[in-house]
């Protein structure tokens, strides 16, 4: 178990859980995820830690196809700049290892956006928090469980 599927129990929400063999050598985590779990890189989100004006954290969560809008990310935060986030601080703050950052279960809460194309679907996959490891639900379930919101971060 880890804290993102401790923390989905907890809410008694409608999750699944679902695991594959993680090669070492592969070179984007959500890529692989998608290919080995047969999802579309539309439907499998990415958790993306930024650093806001320099000094907070806050999370996004987005489709493995899309790539992160620092200046859509910022202005849906209501922050001047945004930068992606030393590795060593997002693993202390979330207690997550890159790779398998989930947004669900962090040892700090952070401030969360999810993509909003993430409502076109059903269920997405997010990591559980661990490499190999994805957890599928409902994006407003997602939502709920990160005190998040939808907007655009992605073009």
């Amino acid at each position: 178990m880890t804290p993102a599927i401790n923390t989905a129990q907890k809410a008694k929400i409608d999750f699944k859980i679902h695991e594959y063999n993680h090669d070492p050598r592969a070179e984007s985590y959500g890529q692989e995820a998608a290919e080995k779990l047969g999802v579309s890189p539309d439907q499998l989100f990415k958790t993306l830690v930024v650093s806001m004006n320099s000094k907070e954290l806050s999370v996004a969560i987005l489709p493995v196809s899309c790539q992160l809008n620092l200046k859509l990310f910022a202005r849906a935060m209501g922050a001047k700049k945004a930068a992606m986030a030393d590795k060593k601080l997002v693993e202390k703050t979330t207690g997550y290892i890159l790779g398998g950052v989930s947004p669900i279960g962090q040892k700090k809460k952070l401030s969360t956006v999810v993509h909003d194309t993430a409502k076109n679907f059903k269920t997405i996959f997010v990591s559980a928090g661990k490499r190999g490891l994805d957890i599928e639900l409902a994006p407003d379930d997602l939502v709920k469980l990160v005190n998040g919101k939808f907007e655009c971060i992605c073009e």
